[in-house]
């Protein structure tokens, strides 16, 4: 018996029993609790800053977004044992809404599935079941202005800040767990501690001993976190607009021939399940949606390759950010990527500024190139873009450049063709929930880019 039937069979009941919610200093506290029965309880921590806003904590609509945040937070804890049985006792979800969390828990758990060679379908996953009745819920006089902007740290939500920095006064910052690098780039964009609203996400650390014992354990959709609770956070600060900075290249899946994507929750069809979700049942009319779905991670790198001001600030390393302070590990795929993304406009005195040296001569990181370009099982589990760009990419710099190559430039010409059929830098991916006052700044962006 494998060990998640194993787990399985032994803790069959995962329960989502309930949410506390008060505010103290000046903050919103939500404690969750969550029970995997005859095994352990956990409650993990929401906080909310409020800056003298004043709340009702028996606002329905608050409690129903509150509610259903807990449903994706569920995910970190549920995986250990992936109990077959989901009860939900801390709020009312209908068959509809049921379906949907299915969906999510199934996808944004593909690649926790895949690596742990669990093959299962989405009705046989997870049973989830309501054991509460509803209940009225009154949808508020909803007038929101401006944007949430979430930021992140890397060169994408920058991106962000700078297509809309002529909306500055109306912008709000959005971080979670904010750090220096996340905070810098935010002041960067002239935005100071009254435009920056920094959430604390508090994890059960029960849930890392577990993690240390064998249970399951793996990627969970953490861009679903960003969804809920920076809907949260807008429904308190009356925000418009939410404004990720998730590209078009994040739909493309990780495991070649399935549809197993690591970046399952930043991709369209997430946004568009979550924008169908929330208009539906929570009908605030808070307008979620990716800036950066019309462009490429091409383009992106493009974009930001003019924006200087953040080269030295801004981080996207996974293992460097578990450092303090963050920084790029320039061993890992995310390190590679944004390094080969980048090269085409910076390479490579400016580049080794930002990494500290020239990851393009580093042998080791063969495997992991050659997974970026396309030609391993599957891409980096991680958030790299498209095989097709990285390729052109990699082709474009080796045609402007002179002279001896740098060891990983040689392997791609010795063994692949130069691929740039496709002109990367005139894209634009037309399913998009961008408004169109919106687009025509991206528009504007990309043709002085490329000239």
């Amino acid at each position: 018996m494998s060990k998640f039937d194993e787990l399985r069979e032994k803790y069959p009941n995962f329960i989502y029993d309930d949410y506390i919610l008060e505010v103290k200093d000046n903050e919103l506290i939500i404690t969750y609790k969550f029970v995997i029965e005859n095994l352990e309880t956990f409650k993990p921590i929401l906080k909310i800053p409020l800056d003298n806003i004043k709340i009702n904590i028996n606002d329905s609509m608050l409690k129903k977004i509150i509610f259903n945040l807990g449903m994706v937070e569920v995910v970190s804890y549920l995986k250990c044992t992936c109990s077959k049985n989901v009860i939900i006792k801390a709020g009312f979800i209908n068959e509809e809404q049921i379906n949907f969390f299915k969906k999510l828990y199934y996808n944004g758990l593909g690649e926790f599935l895949y690596l742990n060679k669990i093959d299962i379908d989405m009705e046989d996953l997870f049973d989830i079941t309501c054991e509460v009745k509803e209940e009225d819920c009154v949808i508020p006089t909803y007038e929101g202005t401006g944007n949430l902007i979430a930021i992140g740290g890397g060169k994408d939500s920058c991106v962000s800040l700078e297509l809309l920095k002529d909306e500055h006064d109306t912008n709000t910052c959005f971080i979670i767990n904010p750090k220096k690098v996340t905070l810098d780039c935010a002041k960067k964009a002239n935005y100071n501690d009254n435009s920056i609203i920094g959430i604390t996400r508090i994890l059960d650390k029960k849930i890392i001993s577990m993690n240390e014992k064998g249970f399951l354990n793996g990627h969970t959709p953490f861009s679903a976190i960003v969804a809920f609770s920076s809907y949260l956070t807008a429904y308190i600060y009356k925000k418009e607009n939410i404004v990720l900075s998730n590209e078009n290249s994040a739909n493309e899946t990780t495991v070649i021939g399935t549809s197993i994507n690591h970046q399952y929750s930043k991709s369209i069809e997430f946004e568009n399940d979550f924008r169908e979700y929330t208009n539906k049942f929570f009908g605030t009319n808070i307008n979620y949606f990716s800036l950066l779905r019309p462009l490429t991670e091409f383009q992106i790198g493009m974009l930001f390759a003019s924006y200087k001001k953040y080269h030295q600030i801004f981080k996207s390393c996974n293992p460097g950010s578990k450092k303090e302070p963050w920084c790029w590990c320039s061993k890992c795929a995310k390190c590679l990527f944004v390094y080969t993304i980048l090269s085409p406009f910076l390479y490579k005195d400016e580049l080794i500024k930002i990494f500290g040296t020239d990851l393009f001569e580093d042998k080791e990181l063969l495997k992991i190139f050659i997974e970026l370009l396309g030609y391993g099982k599957t891409k980096p589990f991680d958030c790299v873009g498209s095989y097709s760009e990285v390729r052109y990419a990699v082709s474009l710099l080796i045609t402007k450049l002179e002279g001896k190559l740098p060891y990983l430039l040689q392997y791609y010409q010795d063994n692949y063709e130069l691929e740039l059929d496709i002109d990367f830098k005139t894209l634009y991916e037309e399913n998009n929930n961008v408004p169109n006052i919106y687009q025509e700044i991206i528009r504007k962006e990309l043709v002085r880019c490329a000239k």
